[in-house]
């Protein structure tokens, strides 16, 4: 299993704002949408950052009640790791656990096309895992 099957499976529908966005609308827009993270784009459409809960918290953490008014570009992470469509499950797990990131969008031929989440991968994860067990159980009854 690839990154390009779970995009399949959940879609490619990619959730942005652009750079001049605050912090507050930000925090809207996860909520509305219920999603952990989202990209920030330039004004030429290129990904400049992309914004966690967790960058939101830290904010708050940080600056109070303020936080919502500062722009997204202060709090988001610039340094966008990205993956691709082939890479496997396997190696996303362990870029996400090491990095301790939850969100990685996903490019192909220099354009975003998806984004996946840790709970993307643990869904497939936990779904390959049922198939094998069930395949198993098949092959031991067929004797």
């Amino acid at each position: 299993m690839n990154v390009a099957q779970i995009l399949k499976q959940k879609g490619n529908r990619i959730i942005s704002l652009p750079a001049d966005a605050r912090v507050g609308e930000a925090a809207g827009v996860l909520a509305a949408e219920g999603i952990g993270a989202l990209l920030i784009m330039d004004p030429a459409g290129k990904v400049a950052g992309i914004l966690s809960e967790r960058d939101v918290v830290r904010a708050v953490a940080n600056h109070g009640m303020e936080a919502v008014a500062l722009p997204v570009t202060e709090v988001m992470t610039a340094n966008v790791i990205f993956c691709k469509p082939a890479d496997s499950i396997d190696a996303l797990m362990a870029e996400m656990t090491q990095r301790r990131f939850r969100h990685l969008p996903v490019m192909d031929q220099g354009r975003v096309i998806g984004i996946v989440s840790i709970g993307d991968v643990v869904k497939n994860r936990i779904a390959e895992t049922v198939a094998e067990a069930e395949s198993l159980r098949q092959y031991i009854a067929a004797g």
